[in-house]
């Protein structure tokens, strides 16, 4: 294995194995999780005016959310942290460990909640907030649905960053997972970037390398490591150790 096989054109994502989503004309489905009816309809009023995403369903707690992801299969979840009966991080969870091929995104009102981490911990693709733009809304839910890239790079990347500096041993050392060691040093090269926010096309552009190539990696990387998806990778490089913290004052 020289880490730099093509893409076999399976139509699968860049490493989840699964179908991608969207690779056809369908549109993306979404289900709205969230207690407030008033939210719902507001996201609902949003979403139906784009021709690529379909709302399937609304729930308003976590344990109806697990049962319509069950029932309908929706793409990706717009998902609620506070909600009565079941709460959005522990639904993720189970929609995660239920094996579905739906995404999870969360919604949290302030953008370094520390549900926002847990929710990602539990399996979620990304973290939006609650007053995101309708534009910004769209192409988050795109983003997610293809596999393509984490959700505000640059915000997830300071959730994270604070996360682990303030779990950081005293001593500064970390513990290495011994499963790095069976990445080849491309595959490392490129998780590390994806711990950056990099995108595919980005990531080709960087090494100098096909998409194609790069989605290989992905792939390679996320079987290794035995992660879900991209966002998975990110939480992964910052808890081992393998991306450190930058400088606090940014």
């Amino acid at each position: 294995m020289n880490g730099y096989a093509k893409d076999d054109g399976d139509g699968t994502d860049d490493g989840a194995g699964v179908p991608i989503v969207g690779a056809t004309d369908a549109p993306v489905s979404v289900l709205l999780v969230d207690d407030q009816p008033l939210l719902r309809m507001g996201f609902r009023l949003i979403l139906e005016g784009e021709p690529s995403i379909s709302v399937v369903g609304e729930a308003s707690d976590g344990a109806e959310a697990v049962a319509k992801v069950a029932a309908l299969r929706p793409d990706v979840v717009l998902m609620d942290v506070r909600m009565p009966v079941l709460d959005g991080i522990e639904a993720t969870r189970r929609i995660v460990a239920g094996g579905a091929c739906t995404r999870v995104i969360i919604l949290t009102t302030f953008d370094l909640d520390e549900y926002a981490f847990a929710g990602l911990r539990a399996g979620a693709s990304a973290f939006l907030l609650k007053d995101v733009a309708p534009a910004e809304l769209i192409r988050a839910i795109q983003l997610v649905a293809s596999g393509d890239a984490v959700v505000a790079p640059r915000v997830t990347q300071r959730l994270l960053e604070d996360f682990v500096r303030s779990r950081a041993p005293r001593n500064g050392q970390e513990s290495r997972d011994p499963l790095l060691a069976e990445l080849t040093r491309r595959e490392t090269e490129v998780l590390e970037v994806i711990a950056e926010g990099l995108s595919n096309s980005e990531i080709a552009h960087k090494f100098f390398l096909s998409e194609a190539t790069v989605k290989t990696h992905v792939r390679r990387i996320l079987t290794k490591l035995h992660l879900r998806d991209r966002v998975q990778v990110v939480v992964y490089a910052y808890e081992t150790g393998l991306v450190v913290p930058s400088n606090p004052d940014y």
